[in-house]
């Protein structure tokens, strides 16, 4: 299998793996990226290209098509936040950068969410209920559908639906109680 292959080291296999996964992540990239402030100075290739070395040949054995794609989110998620904290590590604050969640319909304020709000709920999230933040990270980051992700997770559709509507009410509270403090 392609997926195997290229976890173990092999770098044709994982070329071709990437050849053949390109136009998905690029699409996921271009969502991601259509939610950050006009202006942004990272673009969707680049983002799936940073991704791309972070999912270096032989630095992770890839178990399957979830696996594969949530290390991609999570690559991708890892990239926005890094690139957030460095264009605010001097800003304290100010111009903060916004990531809309509207795309995958989580409940938002309309103005959108900062890119390290989420990271730092969602990470509280994945403390308490590891499943329901890798369903956030593979709908907001890998762009999936709610049955993709309930595939992709191994569980029903209704109740990766349940897990949905949790985690988008726990992430909207969480997102709101840090703005007010």
């Amino acid at each position: 299998m392609l997926l195997q292959a290229a976890g173990t080291g092999d770098t044709a296999a994982y070329a071709r793996l990437y050849d053949a996964v390109y136009a998905d992540l690029h699409r996921v990239a271009a969502a991601n990226m259509r939610g950050e402030a006009p202006g942004h100075t990272l673009q969707p290739t680049a983002l799936v290209n940073e991704a791309y070395l972070r999912l270096a040949p032989g630095a992770q054995g890839f178990e399957n098509r979830r696996h594969f794609f949530g290390a991609a989110a999570e690559a991708m998620r890892r990239i926005l936040v890094d690139h957030a904290r460095r264009r605010h590590a001097g800003k304290r604050g100010a111009g903060l950068e916004r990531v809309t969640l509207s795309g995958v319909d989580v409940a938002a304020p309309e103005e959108g969410v900062d890119v390290l709000e989420i990271d730092a709920a969602l990470a509280e999230l994945a403390r308490d209920r590891p499943r329901l933040a890798e369903l956030v990270t593979l709908r907001y980051f890998a762009g999936m559908s709610l049955e993709e992700a309930a595939q992709a997770q191994g569980v029903s559709p209704a109740t990766a639906k349940r897990d949905w509507a949790f985690a988008r009410a726990w992430l909207a509270e969480r997102v709101e109680s840090r703005r007010q403090r």
